[in-house]
């Protein structure tokens, strides 16, 4: 199957209610950050909901929210909450066992993808929503500094 960009609007989402903490966001402000269609949103928030990672409530103040803190949300987390079936793709048709190419491909293909595959799920389940959003901070923090004159030469 691959990868989706499912995981990326997953990943964005928790964020941005990581960012807003208590208050609850609607799918419609969602997104407008993700500069998306709600329905979309709505789809992959119902997938995290089911993960146990988000929650929802309805009515006039309603919305989404986190339904763990942001430390113990993974990006793994995220992504095998909205991904199905293998990262890498495999062959869509069987090669042929006439070729000796053919013959082995496969099994050493799935191999060496398997690898990759355990290699990014361990890689994302070391990066927390919580170290993300410091991260989106501080990028925010630096934009508002104010500019400063170069350095004069030789200091």
């Amino acid at each position: 199957m691959g990868l989706s960009s499912r995981s990326a609007v997953a990943i964005h989402a928790l964020t941005m209610l990581a960012r807003w903490g208590e208050k609850s966001l609607t799918s419609a402000e969602i997104a407008d950050s993700l500069e998306s269609n709600p329905v979309l949103v709505r789809r992959i928030l119902g997938s995290l909901r089911d993960a146990g990672l988000v929650w929802s409530t309805e009515g006039r103040n309603g919305g989404w929210s986190l339904a763990r803190a942001p430390r113990e949300i993974t990006l793994h987390d995220a992504y095998s909450a909205v991904e199905a079936g293998p990262i890498l793709s495999r062959h869509a048709h069987p090669p042929s066992a006439e070729c000796e190419v053919g013959r082995h491909i496969q099994g050493l293909l799935e191999g060496e993808f398997r690898d990759a595959e355990r290699a990014m799920e361990e890689r994302l389940g070391r990066t927390t929503i919580a170290h993300l959003l410091r991260q989106v901070l501080e990028r925010e923090r630096e934009l508002a500094l104010p500019d400063r004159p170069p350095a004069p030469a030789g200091a």
